[in-house]
């Protein structure tokens, strides 16, 4: 079998594969011209070929980053909770969000590439520990990528609240968000960098009435100082000192 059989026989369908990897393959740069020419491969960019032919969707080339480039992107917030059906209700984003790390960039030919949907990449360290044991294999056609637990996700939703999601889409989130695990709860809670994230997220798991929600160690917590506002000529909420809308769907009595 030539080299181009054996790296096309072990080439995953609709996913794309850098130039670093078909190098370590056996793959040179003359090599990669020749395929090139013979229209085996097709460069898609800067470091990255796809099969000829082969119709590539950005799960195809996260596929890459994750598994051939060691890179930390992941879909997260809206869109990991859109992937494990946990946004009925809200409206379906055509953009996908992207976490990372903020010592990470994405490869240009990633940012670049015309895919289906647009990409919207966050990297920005919003906790403390290595997030790896909070992302969950989502199987897509052939293959796997790794995407946000439904735990981290929701972290990751309340970092753009109010800016980029509205309030209300956050409260019929979270009364979706009914088997979330404590442990990792606790956790992210515990060691989450922002005091807005979590004391949102705090309001919104006791006002949805969770069983796990009462499992969870307040006392460990670090919730700062000072008010947050979050919604704008809101009321303040005493236990949390955020300010949330003057209506919502947990009061039982208008409020004037």
């Amino acid at each position: 079998m030539t080299k181009i059989n054996q790296i096309l026989s072990n080439w995953v369908s609709g996913t794309v594969s850098s130039t670093t990897y078909l190098k370590k393959k056996g793959l040179n740069n003359d090599l990669l011209h020749r395929y090139v020419s013979s229209n085996w491969i097709e460069r898609i960019g800067y470091g990255a070929y796809k099969k000829k032919y082969d119709s590539i969707e950005w799960q195809g080339a996260l596929y890459c980053l994750q598994t051939q480039l060691n890179h930390s992107a992941h879909p997260g917030g809206k869109t990991a909770l859109e992937l494990h059906g946990l946004s009925h209700y809200i409206p379906f984003n055509p953009k996908i969000q992207i976490f990372g790390v903020s010592n990470e960039k994405l490869p240009v030919w990633f940012l670049n590439e015309h895919w289906d949907n647009t990409i919207d990449y966050y990297s920005f360290d919003l906790f403390n520990i290595d997030l790896r044991p909070y992302l969950q294999t989502y199987d897509y056609k052939n293959f796997s990528i790794l995407i946000s637990s439904p735990e981290l996700a929701a972290f990751e939703f309340l970092f753009h609240v109010p800016r980029k999601q509205s309030f209300d889409e956050a409260i019929k989130i979270f009364e979706n968000l009914t088997t979330l695990r404590f442990e990792m709860v606790q956790t992210l809670l515990d060691n989450c960098k922002s005091i807005k994230v979590k004391r949102l997220f705090l309001y919104l798991a006791e006002t949805s009435n969770h069983f796990w929600f009462n499992k969870i160690n307040l006392d460990s917590i670090n919730l700062g100082i000072g008010k947050r506002v979050i919604e704008v000529k809101g009321k303040l909420d005493a236990k949390y000192k955020i300010t949330v809308p003057r209506k919502t769907p947990y009061d039982t009595e208008p409020i004037f």
